[in-house]
This record gives structure tokens, sequence and C-alpha cells, in this order.
């Protein structure tokens, strides 16, 4: 009898090890014509929203493969990266499919722990993808994972607090804290919850003065030129002038709270955020939520360029299975489901022309978003870039240091982190 999907508790990952590498009795096997055998699978979604679609999902897969057992495993996302390279290493514990923030990839990639699946059941009807998808699968000119969903980040405001306060959507920094000073004068509420933890958050402040992480391109560390004390200087003054307020921990759930309940009017955030904003009291009735460009710098307007992508671990023993899985979860099917029920972004082209996609109007509004997102580089270190500038962004914003000192010592932690670099 086949086995439905189990739950397991991240503590229970790594004991998994034997039946998420395949053990003898429960190895693929596609002898008879039939996929068969266990896939096991780590999703890194939001638990209580896009965790129970995507089980869902999952189960469908198993429906149309009677043989297969889906072993679902909700990993937390701050923990996943490290867990995943831990037991890839060990060959012990390793997942067969896992889905891979799209800065991972090449990371995964370069350290070996990836299946190619150029040429598999994985990748199908290639042309249909969104090209600014695709391009965080690649490595070296192989493909390495397939991209399940696509995302950026616009701006989050509650509609009955700025028609009480009069005010429209920001388009600038300056627009920002003149909204932010208007609805603190007539609500008493604070404009903006600006997420001092993450560095992810940071990103659209440093694309609008015009700076970047790094330049890939040639090779150069580009934090601690001008543009990054900018936007540093950019952030903190938000803090000081009463616009934001921010944590230095806990900086989801503050945030999150802080806008559903209507302690704050705005927040940064993306597509990703919205089934858990639409649970808030302040959005019961679902039309309160406005969403707008996140509001530009001194030098332009630009969000990153965000996503995840499904990948196979290089050791699997039930390749088979793990592809097609791979290829099923990324389905245009599948991606309307998401979009539908998640109004997350598919990453197939046709897929926006399904009912779901087209009736969700967060969907609408952030792909035109998404085709202008700024691309982060897609280089092994990719993913470790974010951890020096977390610890100097978090420090300015809570008068730990200063915009000029914090951009210099994120730089140097980049080259000494990229070798070669200039």
């Amino acid at each position: 009898m086949r086995r439905g999907i189990t739950a397991t508790a991240l503590v229970a990952a790594l004991a998994l090890a034997a039946t998420a590498c395949g053990s003898d009795d429960e190895t693929g096997s596609k002898s008879s014509g039939e996929l068969s055998g266990t896939v096991t699978w780590w999703d890194t979604s939001s638990v209580g929203s896009e965790d129970k679609v995507f089980k869902k999902l999952a189960e469908g897969f198993e429906k149309k493969h009677p043989k297969v057992d889906v072993k679902y495993v909700n990993v937390p996302f701050g923990e996943a990266q490290n867990k995943f390279k831990n037991a890839a290493q060990a060959g012990d514990g390793a997942p067969d499919v896992i889905r891979s923030e799209v800065a991972w990839t090449p990371d995964f990639a370069n350290l070996g722990y990836l299946a190619p699946l150029d040429g598999t059941a994985a990748l199908k009807n290639q042309d249909d993808f969104l090209k600014q998808a695709v391009a965080s699968t690649k490595y070296e000119d192989k493909t390495y994972a397939v991209p399940q969903v696509i995302d950026s980040m616009g701006i989050f405001y509650n509609k009955k607090m700025f028609e009480e306060a009069g005010v429209e959507a920001p388009a600038n920094l300056a627009d920002l804290k003149t909204v932010a000073k208007k609805i603190k004068d007539k609500t008493g509420k604070t404009g903006l919850y600006l997420r001092g933890d993450d560095p992810y958050y940071f990103l659209s402040f440093l694309y609008g003065e015009g700076g970047d992480m790094v330049d890939a391109g040639s090779k150069s560390v580009t934090i601690d030129k001008p543009e990054g004390v900018k936007a540093f200087k950019a952030v903190k003054a938000l803090v000081d002038d009463g616009t934001a307020k921010t944590d230095a921990s806990d900086g989801w759930e503050n945030m999150m709270q802080a806008f559903k309940n209507g302690d704050v009017a705005m927040m940064i955030n993306g597509p990703w955020a919205v089934a858990d904003t639409l649970t808030g009291k302040e959005f019961t009735d679902k039309g309160n939520l406005g969403v707008a460009p996140v509001p530009a710098g001194s030098a332009a307007q630009g969000a990153p360029q965000g996503g995840h992508n499904l990948a196979v671990y290089a050791g699997s023993k039930n390749l088979d299975a793990s592809y097609a899985f791979v290829d099923y979860m990324t389905s245009v099917d599948s991606q309307a489901t998401a979009a539908g029920e998640l109004n997350l972004l598919p990453t197939r082209t046709s897929a926006y022309a399904k009912k779901e996609a087209v009736d969700s109007e967060i969907v609408g509004f952030f792909k035109p978003v998404v085709e202008t997102a700024v691309e982060r580089p897609w280089i092994p270190e990719g993913g470790s870039l974010f951890e020096p500038l977390r610890i100097e962004y978090t420090k300015v914003l809570t008068g730990q240091t200063t915009p000029e000192k914090a951009a210099k010592a994120t730089g140097d932690s980049y080259r000494k982190l990229l070798k070669d670099w200039k």
C-alpha cells in the first residue's frame, strides 16, 4: 500500500538519512517502466501558509505515481543552506530534492552536490521559462536546478491608514519621509517597519543609490564605493528621523506583527509575505492591502531578483523519480496553483495565462516588477555575501557604527571571501 506524505519535523530530518538517499529496499526503479521508491524533499517555504500548498501539490505527484513515496520535510529557510551542505559533505542525510534559494544553486553546484539536469526529465519545455529565472540555475554552462518561483520586492501599505492620513504610496525616499510624518500626525502610528536583521531588505536602498554588492563581470567589490556609503546613510536617516522603526533581532516576526496589527502603515516585502499578511486583523478585508514599487533612491528605483529553484542531490539513489518530481512541481499547472493560492509568481511564461495567475492582483502587480528587478551575482559565493553585510547593516541601524565604517568593513570582508577580486 502506498504511504502518504510524511510531514517530518526538522529535528528528525537528519535521522532520515537512509530513506533520504534511498536504502536498498527503497531505491527507485524503472525496470517495469513505472517510477517507484522514495523521494525525500526538503521544502524551505513558510510554515502555516506556503507549506500547506506545496504538501498538497506533492500529494498530487504521489497520485500520479502510486509507487513513489514523497517524504516531505520542512526545513527553516535560515538553516537549510548549511544543513544541506553538511549532509551532502558527509554523504549521509541529504534529501533527494531541495528547494534552493536562487543564490544557493551555484554554490551547491560548485561544490559538486547537485546533479546536472540537462537532458533529464526534470528539464522540459525550457523555452517556456523566464530568462531571468533561468539565469540562477546555471553554473559553468550546465543546468543544476529548475526555477520554481521568482520574486522581487515592493512596499506594502495599509490603505485605510493612508486614506485617514490623506496620502498616497511614496514614489521616492523624500516622499516616504513626508508620508510617514503625515501618518504619524494623523494616526499616531509609525510610517514604516524597516527590517534591520536581514540585509536582503537593504538591497533596494543600495540599488536606489546606484550601488551593488559586487560587480561579477569585472570581479570587483563595489559595496564600499560612495554609492554604498550613501545607501547606509539613507537607511540610517529613516530610523533617526522617525520615519521607520527597526529591531536588531526577530525582524520577520516583529515586522509582520507590526504591519498586520496596524502598528505601522508600511513594510517592504515580497509576494511570499502576502498569504501571511492577509491573516492579520488589519486585512480581514483583503482590499485593504496596497502594494506599490519600492521607493526610489537618489539614483534609481530597483528591487532585488529573488526566488527559489528545485535541485536534485547528486548522491540521490532515486534520480529518475527525483527528476520527475522536479518536473511535476515546476509544471505550468503546479505554478498556476501556487499563484492562485499563494500569490507566488510563476517562472513559466505560459503559467501567467492561467486563470489562477490572471485573477491574482498580486501576481499582476509583481510581474512587471520582476521583469525589471536587479539580478544578483550568480556566483558560488553569492549567498555568503549576506552575512558580512548583515552584521554591518544592523550595526548602522542601531547606531553601533557609521555608514562609512560599515561600507569599508563589508568591502574588506568581501575581498577576503572573493580571492583575487579588486
